[in-house]
């Protein structure tokens, strides 16, 4: 052989070692493609993410330390199942955290709402009439309310309870867009309980339009090698918050509206949650947050009045109160959950934190916009409680920028953070007590699906196709 085809062969063996590990990476950039191209948008709550989208750190599944948080992933699954989600599955049941304050039809500050909701399961049930003892009750004016779908059964009971008020003050939250008048006659108490956050059918252009204008508008965006935390915070509360929300609608489906059966689809958990490990993460940095901010607040929250007019079960609110605030679990294994001491620092810390503050404002504002009355009483509060924990953490009591106000929270604020700490902690358990079981089912389904038909499948033409560019 010459030395001419010697060569000649050298190189062709050359081209082929590295032929391989670059088709490769070929087919993951594909593959990557073709997913992001295919994902639908369904509904409210699963609106596609990419227009904030970041790169998060870390690789693999749920361990080690919590991004950006003081707590491992094996410990707040052990303090949520054993301590926390129990007595927090208590506490919203009782009467002074089971009822909210909220205005739910108010015009949308951004656009005229064209948003119609095609469930009876969309509309917020109305509190049975003997729920509040008679002197408590003033009846308001009645309202067209878009979303009942000519069913009286299912209007909102439009009453205020004036005495549970007391021992509370009114004050303004910097970090959200309060409604104007607390007080007024469009102001409703709605029974949490009756009113399960769940899935509603409400879907659309005005569906989507909400989550679009939240992260491409009011979501600050950073790129992978973005060392600011302050720059995160905002995007991984409101990607966490919405992890969270899309969890509970997974988990109580409609899966057949002929026979009203409801039940978890698995198909949505995996593919809006689950198969999307970013998302799971920021649901568990969310939850720390929150579980700071109530950690924060213990002497506030201790000494709360927490008055309904009925002793006993007062009494009980306050015992679990105290458990929550004191669970030596909680104080031993993880004491300070998020470090918030390490944000706004630097000469241009007060310029970020008024920037981001109006953001959540607007992200606040536009629960308004939600054209479905159940879907926005959730949106509502759980902002609500978002925007009270970022008071707690970074509004009052931060004496390196001599700020010596002490810490006022509104009764609404309080019980919209602990229904969210509450809707963040059922999430958590969903992820670890289900998670690993539909992530097995799903996997599987997708295997037998791509070897049912040979050749056919997407991975196979990705394949293919890589191959044929050399």
């Amino acid at each position: 052989m010459g030395r001419g085809a010697i060569k000649e062969e050298e190189s062709d063996g050359k081209r082929k070692t590295w032929r391989w590990p670059l088709a490769t990476l070929v087919v993951v950039f594909l593959a990557v493609a073709v997913s992001s191209r295919t994902a639908s948008n369904v509904g409210f709550f699963f609106t596609d993410r990419n227009s904030c989208s970041c790169s998060l750190q870390g690789t693999g599944k749920y361990k080690g330390m919590v991004e950006d948080c003081c707590c491992d992933y094996e410990t707040v699954d052990n303090l949520n199942s054993e301590v926390l989600n129990p007595l927090l599955q208590d506490l919203v049941t009782t009467p002074f955290f089971r009822y909210f304050k909220v205005k739910l039809w108010c015009d949308c500050p951004f656009w005229p709402e064209d948003g119609m909701c095609r469930l009876r399961d969309c509309s917020v049930c109305e509190c049975p009439e003997n729920e509040f003892p008679e002197p408590f009750k003033r009846p308001l004016p009645s309202h067209d309310l878009k979303c009942q779908e000519g069913k009286p059964q299912a209007a909102v009971d439009r009453t205020i309870d004036n005495r549970a008020f007391r021992g509370w003050v009114e004050t303004k939250n910097p970090w959200t867009h309060d409604d104007d008048d607390t007080d007024s006659g469009e102001m409703t108490y709605v029974n949490l309980q009756l009113n399960p956050e769940r899935y509603t059918g409400y879907t659309g252009p005005s569906a989507r339009r909400i989550w679009d204008s939240i992260y491409s508008e009011n979501c600050p965006k950073y790129s992978s090698g973005e060392t600011c935390p302050e720059k995160k915070v905002l995007y991984k509360l409101i990607s966490g918050l919405h992890s969270s929300i899309s969890m509970h609608i997974a988990a109580d489906y409609l899966l057949d509206e002929s026979s009203n059966q409801w039940g978890q689809n698995m198909d949505l958990m995996y593919d809006r949650i689950l198969r999307h490990p970013d998302r799971v993460r920021n649901m568990y940095f969310t939850y720390l947050f929150v579980l700071r901010a109530v950690t924060k607040a213990t002497a506030y929250l201790e000494q709360a009045e927490y008055d309904t007019g009925n002793h006993a079960e007062d009494l009980k609110t306050q015992s679990l109160i105290k458990q929550l605030l004191y669970s030596p679990k909680l104080q031993t294994a993880c004491p300070v959950p998020f470090d918030e001491a390490k944000l706004w620092q630097g000469q241009s810390g007060p310029e970020l934190k008024q920037q981001i503050q109006k953001q959540f404002r607007n992200i606040s504002a536009l629960m308004d916009c939600v054209g479905c009355e159940k879907c926005r009483l959730w949106g509502k509060l759980q902002v609500q409680g978002l925007g009270t924990a970022l008071k707690i953490l970074f509004s009052v009591g931060n004496q390196e920028t001599g700020d010596h106000q002490t810490l006022q929270l509104q009764r609404n604020e309080v019980i919209a953070l602990v229904n969210l700490l509450n809707r963040l902690s059922e999430s958590v358990k969903m992820v670890h007590d289900m998670g690993p079981d539909v992530e097995r089912l799903m996997e599987d389904q997708i295997a037998k699906v791509s070897s049912a038909k040979p050749g056919t499948g997407r991975l196979r033409r990705i394949w293919d196709l890589a191959l044929s560019l050399w």
